[in-house]
């Protein structure tokens, strides 16, 4: 059963008083004697007496948390984003609560009317793969409460947003598999209504072009997932036998990719080099370990959540719009390393 916890009336029964010579007493108000403002401390001290901080803060219109709404937490780059929007969060005195969409839409839905119900200062999003109507994101504009889009943002409403330098990370990934000698490049790609599915490709296009190699279309596959790597994969790779490099989306997509040309008999990275993005930890325990694009996950957390802390702290703030870009690394392993494999194979 759960304890009651004592309020200023149960405080104002016991001493005989009104509830609102409690209140005034507990806020030092000078109509108030000092013997009373004794007794009623005392009596608070001993009952274990603590403020009810969401009812005050709802008397200011202000709850002091923050919403956020990921796709998925167990996914390592949203999981670091989480920790870096705690971190500053708290320290600024902020609770956090975490919606999942797990890719939903509908679900997305439900966690924005969440959110809104539970009268949330500001809201840090980034969108679900299925969501091509943003209405539901609109509830929070219109109720004046800021958002930050991050990573995933959503083209048609103006915001502030955090992003990671989408195109030249696959540039720098495309570019490289180019620089160890690939000349087949494969790109599995993801959906493009999404705007980091859309940098991505743009560029892998940009690198082909700019080292004067023939862009083939068929060498693009929708595939943005470990499930559909595994579906696909094995098919499109003995249908397009002379690829020799491959840039995926995303760690996952890269490493079950992975797994599927070992199953057909070739080698990493000798018949065929891989390239990921994210840098999550299972990049660093595949065999071989997996090249790929620090997505920097806590950074764009911080970044974001320091934009949306200012926007609430300063709601008469006439700032434009803010678009902070993290610039990715290329973070090289023996997934790409055809120099050294060569090497030890003389």
């Amino acid at each position: 059963m759960k304890a009651h916890q004592v309020t200023i009336k149960d405080i104002a029964k016991i001493l005989g008083i009104s509830i609102s010579t409690v209140s005034r007493a507990l806020k030092n108000h000078p109509d108030i004697s000092e013997e009373t403002k004794v007794q009623v401390k005392d009596l608070a001290h001993k009952l274990n007496y603590e403020p009810n901080a969401l009812a005050l803060n709802l008397r200011r219109s202000k709850t002091n948390t923050i919403g956020v709404i990921i796709p998925e937490i167990i996914h390592h780059f949203f999981s670091s984003v989480i920790s870096g929007i705690e971190d500053v969060a708290y320290d600024m005195g902020y609770n956090v609560m975490i919606c999942q969409s797990n890719e939903s839409y509908e679900r997305e839905v439900i966690n924005a009317q969440a959110l809104l119900c539970n009268r949330v200062d500001g809201v840090l999003i980034s969108i679900a793969k299925t969501t091509l109507d943003f209405d539901h994101f609109r509830h929070f504009t219109n109720q004046g409460i800021p958002m930050v889009f991050f990573d995933r943002i959503c083209p048609d409403i103006m915001t502030d947003r955090v992003i990671t330098n989408d195109e030249g990370g696959a540039f720098l990934a495309t570019e490289h598999l180019i620089k160890i000698g690939c000349k087949h490049i494969a790109h599995f790609a993801a959906p493009q209504h999404l705007l980091i599915g859309q940098g991505r490709f743009a560029g892998y296009q940009r690198a082909l072009k700019q080292y004067q190699i023939q862009f083939d279309p068929r060498l693009v596959l929708n595939c943005n997932t470990r499930d559909g790597a595994f579906e696909k994969a094995a098919q499109f790779l003995n249908d397009n036998p002379d690829v020799d490099g491959i840039f995926a989306v995303n760690d996952n997509t890269a490493i079950a990719v992975m797994q599927i040309i070992n199953k057909l008999g070739k080698k990493i990275p000798e018949d065929i080099a891989i390239v990921g993005f994210g840098d999550g930890p299972d990049a660093l325990i595949t065999s071989p370990p997996l090249t790929t694009i620090e997505q920097k996950g806590y950074d764009i957390g911080t970044e974001a959540v320091k934009l949306l802390i200012h926007r609430i702290e300063n709601e008469s703030s006439s700032d434009s719009f803010q678009t902070k870009v993290i610039p990715p690394n290329l973070i090289m392993r023996e997934s790409t390393d055809k120099e050294n494999v060569l090497s030890a194979n003389v």
